[in-house]
């Protein structure tokens, strides 16, 4: 409309121009005819200005209002809408406005390509790119971020090696793919040839390999840095810290403090949680106190971190403390807050406080979020209210496998086999596939509800599952199932053929079976084992001792007492010297 107003003003100036010869031109009305807000271009400048306004304060609709009165040819203006359009995932809206502007910088498509890629829809991205009638590094670093993304890796390394030219950022964006795919040595290595590097470089590397397990080679990045002189931004420095963190290396983690604080960076909310990280790991009380009483943060971030380290160090009633002072601040927790207040609700086996956190989850829509929902479920399992516990794993929305491992957990420890067996078929109907919790919580199950057959058909999945290997605690639950049903020479038998050697509990367990058989024979074979791993072992010599008086053998119940007795005078003969 303003576009075809303007031509008309235009073609009556021109008409004018013609007929200057005859028709004198009226300095008045040409005045009039630039001067005018149809023609004036201080309008659009000042449309520009309010548009720009507008987007940067997410008034989206306001703006694509006004939008529409400007010049499509405004090129800048065009790709500002595009990007706020996918900002707000209207990805419709931003291709219907990219397909009328007439004309297209490389920064237009690449932030259509980035949006489409943003919004989940790969395949337009890529057809964007392969339509880009001219392509710089940035489009190239786009797609193949995207590739990475997508987990396509090959792809992602075909369009690496393409690429005409390469800058740093695409070297570092093929770093940080290996990562997120798991390929570490390739990251390093690749790491290793790149001809510049920054310190954005340095920084994935030491928060790729402290995220892959690795933190011991990421701190020896973080020096080797810090000795080529490279200057480390605040998230290099959190970086580091919550690598010292992780492996509890106090020391230099108050190196990298002092370097914060020199560098200016220590009242960053983020470099304050990863402080308080440091401290509370380290089981330094004193320290992550202070850290956050430096300055009074609204963030969640850091809240979360002084909850979650008074529960690191046991103090479960003060991260409860700390939970409500949140919230009375106006600090909206978040996943990782509730998360924290439940486990040290569980800790204190507190099913009041749970309920309190419980519905605080309700209020800001957090109740059927994966990790605050297992939590609630563990907490209420193991204090004993299985309803609730059942209750709340049906409200969570996606339930992964550590879901489901809470409620055939739980179920189990309240003896509530044919349950956990339930839950596990519906887990199977999913798809998830099980780990050695879940079957840990099976077993347990079979042996606390008396099903042999059962107990033996998944310890029998489990041997034959090449992905899980069984571990003691599988044998131990498999040892329980047979003494309770008294097969006691399986029992012996499956203790005798284990991969690694029986622990206590397993020849306990034993060792118990045989006093409810009444068999003596096997119980001095067993004891003698338990005696080999624990000579002072005094619910042994009680069991055999007990055995011994019910089988008439009063001279071997008097000696195994004396002998308990000499091993407790024995083990406590330290006091007295």
């Amino acid at each position: 409309m303003v576009m075809s107003k303007f031509r008309a003003i235009s073609s009556k100036f021109q008409l004018l121009q013609k007929s200057s010869a005859t028709v004198p031109c009226s300095s008045r009305f040409f005045s009039r005819v630039v001067e005018s807000p149809e023609f004036s271009p201080r309008d659009n400048v000042a449309d520009t200005s309010i548009i720009s306004d507008h987007l940067k304060n997410k008034r989206v609709d306001e703006a694509r209002n006004l939008f529409k009165g400007t010049p499509s040819s405004d090129v800048r203006l065009g790709t500002k809408m595009i990007s706020s359009y996918v900002d707000n995932y209207r990805l419709a809206e931003a291709l219907e406005l990219f397909d009328k502007m007439p004309v297209k910088d490389v920064v237009t498509w690449n932030n259509m390509i980035k949006g489409c890629v943003d919004c989940g829809h790969m395949g337009m991205g890529l057809k964007l790119f392969d339509e880009m009638p001219e392509r710089n590094v940035i489009s190239w670093t786009t797609v193949m971020n995207a590739m990475w993304k997508f987990g396509n890796t090959e792809e992602a390394e075909r369009l690496f090696c393409k690429m005409p030219a390469k800058d740093i950022a695409a070297w570092n964006g093929m770093i940080h793919g290996y990562f997120e795919s798991g390929r570490v040595e390739e990251a390093v290595r690749l790491f290793e040839v790149m001809p510049n590097r920054n310190v954005i470089s340095w920084t994935t590397m030491i928060s790729g390999l402290d995220r892959r397990g690795r933190s011991d080679e990421a701190l020896l990045f973080f020096k080797k840095m810090m000795r080529f002189g490279v200057q480390p931004t605040s998230s290099t420095l959190t970086s580091g810290q919550t690598t010292c963190a992780k492996m509890g290396y106090l020391q230099l983690g108050s190196q990298i403090h002092g370097l914060l604080l020199k560098l200016g960076y220590a009242f960053d909310a983020y470099v304050t949680a990863a402080l308080i990280t440091l401290y509370a790991n380290c089981k330094q009380i004193e320290g992550f106190v202070k850290a956050f009483n430096e300055k009074l943060h609204l963030n969640v971030v850091v809240w979360t971190s002084f909850l979650t380290g008074f529960g690191v160090n046991g103090k479960h009633e003060d991260a409860l403390r700390v939970f409500c002072d949140m919230i009375r601040f106006g600090v909206s927790p978040n996943q990782t807050s509730f998360t924290s207040a439940l486990n040290s609700s569980c800790e204190v086996e507190s099913v009041d406080w749970g309920k309190i956190i419980h519905g605080a989850t309700i209020k800001v829509g957090l109740e059927k979020d994966s990790y605050v929902g297992n939590s609630l479920v563990v907490l209420y399992t193991k204090c004993g209210s299985i309803g609730d516990g059942i209750f709340t794993f049906k409200e969570i929305s996606y339930k992964n496998i550590v879901s489901w491992n809470a409620i055939i957990v739980g179920s189990a420890q309240h003896g509530c086999g044919n349950w956990a067996i339930a839950f596990f078929s519906q887990m199977t109907k999913t798809g998830t596939e099980p780990d050695e919790i879940t079957f840990t919580g099976l077993l347990n199950a079979c042996s606390h509800s008396g099903k042999l057959q059962k107990g033996r058909h998944f310890f029998d999945c489990l041997s034959q599952n090449s992905a899980i290997k069984p571990k003691l605690e599988h044998y131990a639950c498999m040892v329980d199932n047979l003494c309770r049903n008294g097969k006691l020479d399986d029992a012996e038998d499956l203790a005798k053929k284990m991969p690694m050697e029986p622990n206590l509990s397993i020849w306990l367990t034993l060792l118990s079976g045989c006093r409810a058989q009444c068999n003596l024979e096997m119980a001095e074979r067993v004891a003698k084992k338990v005696f080999e791993v624990d000579p002072s072992c005094s619910s042994a010599y009680v069991l055999l001792s007990n055995m011994y008086a019910l089988a008439g053998r009063w001279t071997d119940a008097a000696r195994m007492r004396m002998k308990m007795k000499n091993v407790k005078q024995l083990g406590c003969s330290w006091v007295t010297q």
